[in-house]
């Protein structure tokens, strides 16, 4: 999994949010290494949908502009699971081999 869509998924596991809330709670979760811009966030929300792991919540107008909530779905959750899974075996695969006990924090 790439890691902009690991961000966005992990985003929106703590609930639905617009656009601009995705691209902060990304930044922040990655510790401001990772930004996503609009395109790139909108881009990969559009390609979230098309594959069912994240779907429309709601819209609402503010401002005069519309503004759209994106939910994770079962099947989203299921995927982002796994991918911590993933990230976590190969995590403990490296710290054994770098002598690390306990593994990294």
């Amino acid at each position: 999994m790439q890691e902009p869509t690991f961000l966005i998924l992990t985003a929106l596991a703590a609930g639905p949010q617009h656009g601009y809330g995705i691209m902060t709670d990304a930044a922040r979760i990655s510790a401001g290494r990772v930004r996503l811009r609009a395109g790139t966030l909108y881009a990969a929300l559009d390609r979230l949908r098309a594959e069912g792991l994240v779907e429309t919540d709601r819209e609402e107008i503010v401002d005069a502009r519309l503004r759209r909530y994106y939910r994770i779905t079962a099947e989203g959750s299921a995927r982002l699971e796994a991918e911590v899974r993933r990230l976590r075996a190969n995590t403990a695969a490296a710290a054994a081999r770098l002598g690390i006990a306990g593994g990294l924090a």
